[in-house]
C-alpha cells in the first residue's frame, strides 16, 4: 500500500514565500487594500480578489505598483517592493471558487 499521493495539480507548488500578506494602493486611490498571499502554483504567488470588488476596477496586467510585504512572523518590519500583476485569472471553482487569483512578480526592493 502506498503512502504518496498523486499530485492533482496542473502546475506544481513552489515552497513558501517569506511574505504572508501584500499592501498598496491603486492608482487614485486614498485607500490601502490588504490582502492574503498565496503561492499556489510555480507561476508564483498571487492573492484572491472576490468577484464583484471595485478594487478590480484599478488593477490591469502589465500594472507596475509599490507594495508592502509583510512576513508572516513579523520580525522584521514590512518591505516594499515594486511588483508587476503578471495575470488576472478568473477561477469558478475549488478552493477559490467566485474570486479572481491576481498573480505578482516581485520587480526590485525599494530599499530606502
Amino acid at each position: 500500500m502506498s503512502t504518496t499521493h498523486d499530485e492533482r495539480r496542473e502546475n506544481l507548488r513552489v515552497p513558501g514565500s517569506d511574505y504572508h500578506s501584500v499592501e498598496f494602493y491603486p492608482q487614485n486611490n486614498a485607500c490601502a487594500y490588504q490582502f492574503k498571499l498565496w503561492n499556489v502554483s510555480s507561476h508564483g504567488m498571487c492573492f484572491l480578489v472576490k468577484e464583484g470588488s471595485l478594487v478590480l476596477e484599478s488593477l490591469h496586467v502589465g500594472d507596475i505598483l509599490k507594495m508592502k510585504f509583510y512576513r508572516s512572523d513579523d520580525t522584521e518590519a514590512p518591505k516594499s517592493f515594486e511588483a508587476e500583476i503578471k495575470h488576472i485569472t478568473w477561477n469558478e471553482e475549488g478552493r477559490f471558487r467566485d474570486h479572481y487569483l491576481i498573480g505578482l512578480s516581485i520587480l526590485n526592493n525599494d530599499k530606502s
